[in-house]
Formats: structure tokens, sequence, C-alpha cells
């Protein structure tokens, strides 16, 4: 029974290559993913090693939950190089500057930092070209910086820092240990130490760290002891090593977060997967009846047929895993280097490995998935009597009854796990009743398909190929309904993705028309330090006076500390002004300006904290010394602007970490045009390139627009699991082809030309094709209107569908169709008559 088996199994070469070639994928996703974040994390363990080389030990102000640290001082540096041991302490400088591009746009990355810093020539910086800054007017720049923006020695460079924009002379070019451009792709700058201090850390004879080496024959550990001894508890002490290791996890922890993702689109990919390896092997077995039958009569068991499909299924998985575990090797390399290249190249590679979770998770991936669903088909085969399957008319139709209800089950328990999700806000059970759901879904699909694909093929059955076509489609439920399941997977999860960013679109425009009462937003694009950028007061007092502006509000905005809960506060101008501007309407209270111990809040905040108007609450702000006591003087009714925000009187803003303003909103005069009143107004920041002045309609698109970039990053790792699904389509013709050979022998036969067998061929496809985009779309509908619903309490109040998207789903589809008929269509049409018409 084994000869037997692999002699049938490489007898049919192209149906082995079609078996395996969607497990391949699946499996390369998931290697791929391991391989990546294994290089990764070892890439960046190495970079913060050599970051920290010549760090022994580190002293920094130790951060107070809610406090921001107090900088270091002279004295503070004095008494570390007192401590036995130390062979020499460099005060550090160090704070975020941006610098601005000759284009006059401030110069990004993609998440490395932008940074200045002291020079002291004691780091691993050194310079390659030019010298060291050595008056108050110049800086040198990293190579990085220089080869990005094109700047070389002598040019000029424009900065922003805690200060407005300054210009300074660069007076050298720095590398680091290694000859390197950069650590990681930041943006660095090096200032004279006066500047820096003032520039970074907004005062004078301060430092934002101390950099401690030992003397020869001190331990790190031993140094970093005695000088968390001498300096007490408010100063945190770690040596070198412990630094980097720290460095590095966090930015391991986020690749868990990003291997997660791959994987869950893995997932989703193997599952795709799953139905096309059901239906592959129900054909094969389909195609096999005979051969099984006869095998029977010859005294194989029911187990030994079982065993036959199983071990051809454990055959192909075991190639699957092989060559999937090998191609995902390679996609984790590619995608490491590109990786890489987004930070200009200067993230050095540890080295590609394989690290042993890529290979188990391939092999009982790859495995367990094919025989999951060769088991369904390898049973019914069994059941089969031997003298029955020897007919012609060995594999009937099957009633659907047992299926259909079956998968009506299914889907109400997905439903029903989705609604117990959305409630609880519960991950897994949200993305089990998902799963289930699709299960549910698919399995009602055979229930469908023949009137669906009925419906859908009329608009292709114009001719008699066309007619054929259509009736092949939907002669076999199960299959089609299988092949289509696959695609629909695919489909479904992308438009409820665009549901949910088509609706909190909807949502935002809906909020901008109706509770924005403003005619110009004035907001930074970048982020200082987890800040936003931002301007000074004295703009905003001169954006008052400006020609056409009617009234002018702004806010400063940081985190506050209530007991131990972490809460969002701004710091406003003007009260009354602003509940104008947002229309908020009193819940209780009176608006009116706040006074210097006065707050206001939303309903939904009151109602959480238990607070009404009256009540003192006291907050912990990033540079008070003590909490504020502050009382509740106004609460608003349940709005989309400021939720769960805090609003503190303008005088709050001197113990934020910045209390220039973040934001501002700007109502003309009645018969004035917001865009004449721009063009005055965008000159007062002609220094500070981060800030833009836009209209309502303009600062909507520019908040949507990330919406865009999820919507397109997931199609593209979701256009996977669309492959997977062509290849199904291509998958069931191809055998389909083989199985109707002498059917289709006997259409030449009697006149059919190939032309017209190709059109047949491709008919049948492109129903299916469409067939799976549509319930995709409605599926893909349902989740996204489900999740919208879940979400109202976030924001998204309307729920928003993607039309013009959808029909592109159905155009791509029917061009989906087209492609995956093309090698189906021409090996039918290439078949010889008499051969095909003797085909047993």
């Amino acid at each position: 029974m084994f000869k037997a088996t692999l002699k049938s199994l490489l007898s049919r070469k192209l149906r082995l290559v079609l078996s395996a070639l969607a497990v391949v994928l699946g499996v390369m996703f998931v290697s791929g993913s391991f391989v990546l974040t294994d290089t990764l994390q070892r890439s960046f363990t190495d970079l913060f090693s050599s970051a920290f080389a010549n760090v022994d030990v580190s002293v920094s102000p130790k951060a107070e939950k809610g406090k921001q640290p107090e900088p270091l001082t002279p004295q503070a540096i004095a008494n570390v190089k007192s401590v036995p041991g130390v062979a020499s302490a460099v005060g550090d400088v160090q704070g975020s500057a941006r610098p601005i591009g000759k284009n006059g746009k401030v110069m990004t990355t993609s998440g490395a930092p932008r940074y200045g810093f002291n020079w002291t020539g004691t780091g691993l910086e050194k310079i390659r070209d030019g010298r060291a800054p050595q008056s108050e007017n110049e800086v040198a720049v990293g190579a990085f910086l220089a080869t990005t923006g094109e700047f070389k020695v002598g040019d000029e460079i424009s900065l922003l820092t805690q200060e407005p924009k300054k210009t300074f002379k660069i007076s050298g070019v720095f590398e680091y240990a290694g000859g390197r451009d950069s650590m990681g792709g930041e943006l660095a700058v090096a200032f004279t130490e006066p500047v820096a201090q003032q520039l970074l850390l907004g005062k004078k004879d301060v430092y934002s760290g101390v950099t401690v080496t030992a003397a020869q024959g001190t331990s790190d550990d031993a140094l970093r002891d005695a000088v968390a001894a001498k300096m007490g508890s408010g100063y945190d002490v770690k040596t070198g090593a412990t630094l980097a290791k720290e460095q590095a996890d966090q930015i391991n922890e986020g690749l868990k977060f990003f291997n997660y993702v791959l994987l869950g689109f893995a997932g989703i990919a193997l599952f795709v997967g799953i139905f096309i390896i059901l239906n592959t092997f129900s054909i094969i077995v389909a195609q096999r009846t005979r051969e099984l039958a006869l095998l029977r009569s010859m005294g194989a068991s029911r187990g030994q047929v079982i065993g036959s499909v199983v071990l051809e299924a454990l055959v192909i998985g075991l190639i699957a895993s092989v060559v999937g575990l090998a191609a995902g090797v390679g996609v984790g390399a590619l995608l490491a280097n590109i990786f890489s290249s987004f930070g200009g190249g200067n993230l050095r590679l540890a080295g590609i490995g394989v690290p042993m979770s890529a290979i188990i998770s391939s092999f009982a991936v790859g495995m367990i998935v094919t025989v999951i669903a060769a088991v369904m088909p390898a049973l019914r085969a069994s059941r089969i009597a031997p003298v029955a399957a020897m007919r012609e008319a060995a594999t009937p139709d099957r009633p659907l009854t047992k299926i259909t209800i079956t998968g009506a089950l299914v889907a109400a328990a997905g439903g029903t796990s989705l609604a117990f999700g959305f409630n609880q806000a519960s991950l897994p059970l949200i993305f089990g009743g998902i799963l289930v759901a699709f299960v549910g879904v698919a399995l009602l699909t055979p229930i469908l398909s023949r009137p669906m694909v009925s419906l859908i093929g009329r608009l292709l059955s114009w001719s008699m190929p066309g007619l054929l076509g259509r009736r092949n489609s939907a002669r076999n439920p199960r299959r089609t309904a299988i092949t289509a399941a696959a695609l629909m997977v695919g489909i479904s999860l992308i438009t409820g993705v665009s549901v949910v960013l088509t609706s909190a679109t909807k949502s935002i425009e809906k909020l901008a028309t109706g509770q924005l009462q403003t005619d110009l937003i004035i907001s930074g694009e970048g982020q200082m330090e987890g800040q936003p950028a931002t301007f000074k007061r004295d703009v905003l007092t001169r954006i008052e006076k400006t020609d056409g502006v009617k009234s002018a509000v702004g806010w400063s905005q940081d985190g506050v500390l209530q007991g131990e809960d972490q809460l969002f506060a701004v710091g406003v101008t003007n009260m009354p002004a602003m509940a104008t501007m947002f229309a908020l309407k009193p819940k209780s209270g009176s608006i009116a300006p706040l006074k210097d111990d006065q707050l206001a809040l939303p309903e939904e905040l009151a109602a959480e904290k238990g607070w009404t108007v009256g009540s003192k609450v006291a907050l912990q702000l990033a540079k008070g010394a003590e909490p504020t006591t502050y009382t509740v003087a106004f609460i608003w009714v349940k709005s989309q602007v400021l939720q769960g925000a805090l609003v503190l009187p303008e005088s709050a803003s001197a113990q934020f970490r910045s209390d220039q303003i973040a934001q501002a909103f700007v109502q003309v005069q009645s018969g004035v045009s917001a865009a004449d009143v721009q063009k005055r107004v965008e000159p007062l920041f002609a220094d500070n390139p981060e800030i833009t002045v836009q209209d309502r309609s303009a600062f909507v698109k520019q908040t949507t627009s990330q919406f865009d970039t999820v919507l397109l990053m997931i199609q593209i790792l979701l256009a996977l699991a669309i492959l997977i699904a062509v290849l199904g389509v291509i998958n069931t013709l191809a055998l389909s082809v083989i199985e109707r050979t002498r059917e289709l022998g006997l259409l030449r036969a009697v006149g059919m030309r190939r032309s017209q067998v190709m059109r047949m061929i491709t008919v049948e496809s492109v129903v299916i094709s469409v067939f799976g985009a549509v319930l995709g779309l409605a599926v893909g509908l349902a989740l996204g209107i489900a999740t919208v619903q879940a979400l109202k309490d976030q924001g998204i109040s309307e729920i928003g569908l993607p039309w013009a998207t959808m029909v592109q789903y159905l155009v791509v589809a029917a061009f989906v169709g087209v492609i995956a008929a093309i090698l189906p269509a021409i090996r039918a049409a290439r078949l010889n008559v008499l051969d095909a018409i003797a085909y047993e």
C-alpha cells in the first residue's frame, strides 16, 4: 500500500506542485516572520552594545512619576568625580534638535531620533571632516545627516530646539566608531556645551547626565554601587551593559508586536491555504475513486485507504514545509535588509540566522495544515463501497442539508463570540469569533453557490462557451464554494477594514463641520520628545491682532497624574472662546473664564471619576513640587472633541513640560475670507516650519490621510492571502480540466474550437472569482458595520461604506478570474482530441 501511494503521488507531478504551493506560501510567511525578528533583535542588541561601549557607569536624575526630572548641576558632577574608583566623569547634555533641510522643511526619520548634544570629544563620535564646534554659532553634524541633507563643512544649517529657529555654521562632520555614518538612522547635531545647555535644557550650567569611566582595576558593578551610595536615591545609576540591555529590550518588545502582526497575516494565509488543500484533496480523491475502489477490492482496508491519502498529505506537507522554510529564510533576509535601509543602511545586520522557532513552526504548521485538510476527503473516500466506486456515477452530489445546518450553527457561534468580544473589548474573543464566522460562512457557501453562480454567470453566457462555463461552475457546489471561500476571506477582511476607516473619516468630517466652529486650525506636524511641535504664546497674541480675526484660542498640553491615573490635560487661553468654537454645552456649571484653581471636563470623564461641580481634584503636574488642587467649575455635555481631557486654566501651563502653544484655533470675522486671513497668519510662523495653518477641510484631509496609509499596508499584507486564493482558482480549474479530460475531448470532437474551450474555462474562472468577491464584500460589510457599532463610544459615530473601493474589488476579482484561467485554459485547449476521448 505504501509503494502504491508513492507511485500514485509521483505519477501526478503537476498535482503535487499545485497542492504544495499554497502551503509553501503560508509557511514562508511564518518562517520569514521568525527569521526577520530574530535577525533584527540580534542586530539591535549589537547596536546598543556598541553605543554604550565607552560607558562604564551612567548617572541621570531619577524621574518621579508625573514630574519632570531636574537636570544635574556641576556640584553633582563634582560629587561623582570624588567617588573612589572614578577615572573620569563627563557631563552630558542631550535634547531634541530638529534640522531644517535645504528645502525649508523639517527633516524627518523613519522613527530614529533627532537630537543635539554637547561635544566632549570623549564619546564614540570622531571628526571625519573639518573640526569640532568651538564658537556659539558653530555645530558639527553627523555623517548621516550631512549625506541626507546634502550638507558639507562651511554650509549653514537651521535647527529647531526649545527655542525658535536658529542658524549655525557647520564646522565639521563626525562619524561613529567603525566608520559608521550613524548608529541607526538618527539625525544628530553637536553644539558647544554652553549653547547645548541653553537650547536643549533651557538653562545654563546644567546637564542631563554623567558618563563615568572606571579606574583601572575597578569593575563596572563595583563602581556603580559606589556612585549610587554617594549620590543617593534621587539618581539612576546604571552600568553601560545594563543601559544597552534596557534599550535593546525596548526595541525587541516593539519587534514582538511587529512579529505578532506578521504571524497574524501568516495565519490568514494558512487559513486560506486550508480551503485550497481541502479542495485539492477533494478533487484528487474524486479522481482516484476507481483506483481506491480497486485497492479495496484487492483487500485494502478502510484504514489503509485513509492512510494512503494521509500519507500523500504528509509527503506534500513535508515538501511544502522544507521549501517554505527555505523561502522564508530568503524573505526574512530580504525584509531585514529593507528594514535596515530605512535607517540609511546604518543598522548593521548581525547575520541572518534561522532560529529553532522558525524550523519547528514551519514543519508543524505545514504538515498539520495539510493533514487536517486531507482527513475529511480521506474519510469520505473510505466510506464508498468498492462496487459503487467502480461505476461511472461513483461520486454523485450529496444533499447539502447537514452542511447547511452545521454552517448556520457555526456562523451563529462566531457571531456570538464577536458580540461578546466587542462588548468586553477582548481581542481573543474577537479574533476567535472572526475565525469561527469565516468557517460558518464557508460551510453555508455551497447552498448559496448554485443560485448566485447562475445569476452571475448569466452576465457572461451570451454564447455557448459562456453558457457551458456557467453550468460548469454550478455543477459541483461544494468545489465552487470552497474555491470561492478562499478568495472570500481576503476580500472580506480588506472590506471590513475599509468600512471602519471610511466610517472614521466620515465621523471626523461630521465633527469638523458640526462641532468644530472654527475657520483655521494651527498645529504642528512634528514631535519633540513625545510632545507636539509648539510655538510661543506671543505669536498667539499677534494672531488675535491680525486683520480679519474675530477670536483666537490656543492651548498647551501635557500628561498629569490624578493619584495613580495618567490623564491628558490642556491649559487653555480662553475657556469661553474654546466652548464657542467646539460647541460645548453645559451639563452642569456655567461657561466662564477659568480661575487659577478651577478646571473643566466632559461628562463621561466626570461620571467615570464620580466628580461633580465643586469637587476637589488633586493633580500632579510635571514641574510641580507637590500636587495642585483644582475645583471642578464646568462639566460639558458629551462631545466628540476633547474626549477624556481635563481643561485647566492658562496658568497651569507653567507647570507643564512645555508651556508653549501646541494647537490654536481661529474664527474670522463675518464676511472675511478665511483664505485671506490664512495668508496673513502664515508669515508669523516663518521661523517655525513644523507649524502649519490650515482651514477645516485641509485639517480633516491631513488627519484622515493616515487611514489611507493603514489601508494600503493591510492591502499589501493581505495580498498574500488573495494570491493564495488565486492559486486556489488555478488549482481547482487545472485539476478540473484533468478530471474532465474525456468531456473536453468530446466537446472538441463535436466541433468546439480551441478558442471556445479557452473562453469556457475563462467564464468558469471569472464566475467563481466574482462569486468569492461578492461573498467577501457581504461578510466584510457585516464585520465592518459591527465593528463601527462597537466603536461608537470611541468617536466613530457614522457608518461610511466605501462604494468605490468595493466596486474596484469586484473588478479586480473579475480580472483575477481571467488571470487564473490562463494556464488551465491553455492546457484544456491543447488536449489531443483522440487521446482525450480515450482518457480513463
